[in-house]
C-alpha cells in the first residue's frame, strides 16, 4: 500500500493520545523517509497545541550508541523544552528514562545546506554542557518508530553557557552516576567533531523544507554510550574546558 503521509500523521497522533508512542500497526512497515515525515507531522500538531520547538537533536552520532542501537548513521529529533542544571524529575514523571551527555550549540546566525566545520563554527554563539533526558517509549527493536516518536526526546538539561573552544575534539566528558565514575569520552566520539553534526543536519533538513535558523540550539550528540536512569540517582557529568551539569531522579 502506497504510503500516506497524511494518514500516518493522524493515525500516530490518535495512538499517542491513547498513550500509545509505538503504534503496533505500524511496527515493520515504515522507511526513514517517511518516519521524519511522520515526526515534523507530530511536532507541528505539537506546536500548535501550544508547544514551542526550539530547536534541533542529532542523534547516533557516537560508534557506542551506533553499536547499542544497530543503526550504522545519524539521525535527527526535535528539542521542545529544555531544564537548568540542577533540576530533579519527580519519581514516576519519566517513561522508562536515560541520558546521554552531550554538547549543546546556539546558533546566532543561519547555517545552509552545504556548509563546512568553518562556516559551523562561525555560526555558533556559546555552548552549555549537557544532558539529553530521552525516553524508551516502546520496543528498542522499532527504530524507525522510535525516530517517529521524535528520537527519544523528552527534554535537555543545560549547564551554564561557554565559548566554544578552539579544540572540541580533545574535550574529555567524564560520567558519574551517584559519586562513582563510570565512563568518559572525548569529542571525537561525536562523528570527529561535534561541529560535523551541524553540517549533517543542516544538509539534511531541507529534504523536509527545514533548516538552521538563528536562535536554534542543537544537541550535537552523545560523548558516551546511553544510561538508563533508576529512581534515586544522581548523575554529574563534566566537560574539560567548558563546564559541569547534573541532574537528579526523584526516589
Amino acid at each position: 500500500m502506497p504510503f500516506n503521509e497524511s494518514a500516518a500523521i493522524e493515525s500516530f497522533w490518535q495512538a499517542r493520545q491513547r498513550g500509545e508512542y509505538f503504534p503496533r500497526e505500524w511496527f515493520d512497515r515504515l522507511n526513514l523517509d517517511e518516519v521524519y515525515r511522520i515526526q515534523l507531522g507530530l511536532i507541528g500538531r505539537r506546536v500548535a497545541a501550544g508547544e514551542r520547538q526550539i530547536g534541533w537533536k542529532v542523534g547516533l552520532t557516537a560508534q557506542a550508541i551506533q553499536e547499542q542501537f544497530g543503526f550504522h548513521e545519524p539521525v535527527f529529533g526535535c528539542v521542545l523544552e529544555t531544564t537548568p542544571s540542577g533540576h530533579s524529575f519527580a519519581p514516576g514523571s519519566l517513561i522508562q528514562p536515560g541520558f546521554e551527555c552531550e554538547l549543546c550549540m546556539r546558533l546566532t546566525h543561519d547555517l545552509p545546506a552545504g556548509a563546512d566545520v568553518a562556516a559551523a563554527r562561525v555560526a555558533v554563539g556559546e555552548i552549555y554542557p549537557a544532558l539529553e533526558i530521552i525516553e524508551t517509549r516502546g520496543p528498542a527493536t522499532q527504530i524507525p518508530l522510535m525516530l517517529a516518536d521524535n528520537a527519544q526526546q523528552k527534554t535537555c538539561v543545560l549547564g551554564a553557557p561557554a565559548r566554544l573552544p578552539q579544540t572540541l575534539e580533545t574535550i574529555v566528558c567524564t560520567v558519574t552516576i551517584n559519586d562513582a565514575v563510570v565512563a568518559t569520552g572525548t569529542g571525537d566520539a561525536v562523528l570527529g567533531n561535534p561541529l560535523n553534526s551541524l553540517v549533517w543536519l543542516a544538509g539534511k533538513l531541507p529534504q523536509y523544507g527545514r533548516g538552521l535558523k538563528a536562535g536554534d540550539i542543537v544537541m550535537t550528540g552523545s560523548f558516551t554510550r546511553q544510561f538508563p536512569i533508576a529512581p534515586g540517582d544522581r548523575v554529574r557529568v563534566a566537560f574539560s574546558g567548558v563546564g559541569e551539569v547534573a541532574m537528579a531522579m526523584g526516589a
